[in-house]
């Protein structure tokens, strides 16, 4: 068995350990293949614990001296001992995965390509782990959370388009969604009235109605939020917020002009309303345009985050407003989950301060292009809405199926999971019915292809064949 020679060192125990294995594979007294001795029978050897003995292989593995094989061991990799950089990896020529065997696939969710994702977050996970303020990450957080986390949420708000963000006035939350309970709970009281465009993605009803206020829908035009719309219903009802998707719209995919946007806040100013900016999908804009965060920011609360843009389960989201607001908004988190994950926080600031999470959206951008082209070739007979760079489509069914959520009921008999757009209607009244919202982003582009194709006969099926 193989025993490291820790005599005349110095550094920590694993550091040694580490030291010292390149050094005998450089002597030629470990050649590759070798296997190295079980943590357990390192550690008894050296009287040190077993986590410093995988400290110790860890180290060595992330200089490229061995690997480890799950349920096998760790060999000895380099016969050189001479350490191999890692690699950043190429997104834009990503080479795709092996296709792996899975019945159900999940065209329902809005949410980034999860192979994209992995070699990041392997990297930053290292990172994180050997981080010199870990320590700190393992404790309870400031109010509002950690200030170099703030600084980072300002930083990402900022190569959103936003003017100028503060981290001095950042809040952390635990996702986009709840920033959006957040933003509900802390600055409208029950009972009060709460617009949103008249098609959006459900989850905007079940956090209006939770909080026992009311929603009502505005009516929509190919830009979005009708302005007429909006300001009849500010004659007639009075809101104390509304909340607006102002690009890639969920689901329609709409994207207001500045034009548009202008108006929007000409409204809010006149009947003295909260605007909610909705940006979660800003980085998929054919071209910038400046959030109405910009052109109203003393009334305007910036909602952003990373789980459609980089990582879908780092639930971190970023609200960015007033000054006057943030105590209610820092109470309202406290409220509700007490504090976000600091750990979460520091793996998105990670990503964040290195450049990866730019990088990373920018190659869910291209990826969504791609996707995009198939969905054109394949079903490009129907009539449907989308964005050259959103995630989804927005389709509408042929005029012999009855409803979206019948079709998306014919698509769970075939294994996918698509969503029916009665559900998207805020005023029930049967907006989205004749509408499916179908994610391009899942799987590989091969499987898309086969997804797509097999999609494109089930629209095609008369519902009374199938029935």
């Amino acid at each position: 068995m193989w025993t490291p020679n820790l005599r005349n060192t110095e550094g920590p125990i694993y550091e040694q350990i580490a030291a010292a294995l390149e050094r005998d594979i450089c002597d030629g007294l470990l050649s590759v293949g070798s296997r190295l001795p079980t943590l357990k029978k390192l550690a008894d050897t050296l009287g040190v614990s077993s986590g410093t003995v995988n400290r110790a292989y860890e180290l060595a593995q992330r200089r490229g001296l061995v690997e480890g094989i799950i349920g096998r061991g760790t060999f000895v990799k380099n016969p050189t001992g001479q350490a191999e950089q890692p690699k950043e990896p190429d997104l834009m020529h990503l080479s795709p995965p092996v296709e792996q065997s899975t019945e159900w696939v999940d065209l329902s969710i809005v949410k980034p390509n999860l192979q994209l994702q992995e070699p990041y977050v392997r990297t930053v996970l290292l990172d994180l782990a050997h981080s010199p303020i870990l320590s700190e990450m393992l404790d309870y957080t400031p109010d509002g959370g950690h200030f170099l986390h703030r600084q980072a949420g300002a930083t990402w708000m900022q190569q959103a388009g936003l003017s100028a963000p503060r981290a001095e006035q950042v809040v952390l939350t635990a996702g986009a969604q709840h920033g959006l309970w957040v933003a509900v709970s802390a600055l409208t009281r029950p009972g009060d009235l709460v617009l949103c465009e008249s098609l959006c993605y459900p989850g905007m009803a079940s956090v209006v109605s939770s909080l026992g206020r009311r929603l009502i829908g505005v009516g929509m035009d190919s830009e979005g939020m009708n302005p007429e719309s909006l300001r009849e219903l500010c004659q007639r009802e009075r809101p104390t917020m509304v909340v607006c998707i102002a690009t890639c719209q969920n689901p329609t995919t709409s994207v207001m002009s500045e034009a548009r946007r202008k108006q929007i806040v000409e409204i809010a100013r006149e009947f003295d309303f909260i605007l909610v900016d909705d940006d979660l999908y800003g980085f998929l804009a054919p071209s910038p345009v400046p959030p109405l965060a910009s052109l109203a920011p003393e009334r305007t609360l910036y909602l952003t985050g990373l789980s459609k843009s980089v990582l879908s389960t780092v639930r971190i989201g970023y609200l960015h407003g007033p000054p006057e607001w943030l105590a209610r908004l820092v109470a309202s988190v406290r409220t509700s989950v007490w504090m976000v994950s600091p750990l979460a926080a520091q793996l998105a600031t990670l990503l964040i301060t290195s450049g990866k999470a730019l990088e990373l959206s920018n190659a869910q951008r291209e990826e969504a292009k791609a996707r995009q082209m198939l969905a054109r070739e394949l079903l490009g007979h129907f009539e449907y809405r989308s964005l050259p760079t959103s995630f989804h489509i927005w389709l509408k069914l042929p005029p012999f199926w009855a409803s979206g959520d019948q079709f998306a009921a014919l698509a769970r008999s075939h294994l996918l999971l698509i969503a029916g757009g009665d559900g998207f209607s805020m005023n029930r009244d049967g907006e989205g019915r004749q509408y499916v919202r179908i994610v391009l982003m899942a799987s590989t582009r091969k499987q898309m292809r086969f997804v797509l194709t097999k999609l494109n006969g089930l629209l095609s099926t008369p519902d009374t064949l199938w029935l």
